[in-house]
């Protein structure tokens, strides 16, 4: 595996990040980067790169059940009567 850059760090333990890499992430001053441990590596992104369908499916791997219309209806309807029920 070819290096895609490389950069020096200072006595403060800064680190200028190359060019070919901010272009890579889209980067730029003022962006946050994430340092992640990935099991003898360390990988560094873009912070905030990932969507809410990819937040989703990562919390719920499994699609729930299409229901149709009147499904959902009659279970809105339901929930509403119970929440209702308790004041």
């Amino acid at each position: 595996m070819v290096a895609l850059a490389h950069s020096k760090m200072t006595v403060q333990g800064q680190v200028s990040v190359p060019a070919k890499v901010r272009q890579r992430l889209g980067v730029g001053p003022g962006s946050v980067l994430e340092w992640d441990d990935d099991g003898g590596r360390v990988v560094v992104r873009r912070a905030g790169r990932y969507s809410s369908e990819d937040i989703y499916r990562a919390l719920f791997p499994i699609p729930p059940a299409r229901r149709s219309f009147e499904e959902m209806k009659a279970g809105i309807r339901a929930t509403v009567k119970r929440r209702d029920a308790r004041r």
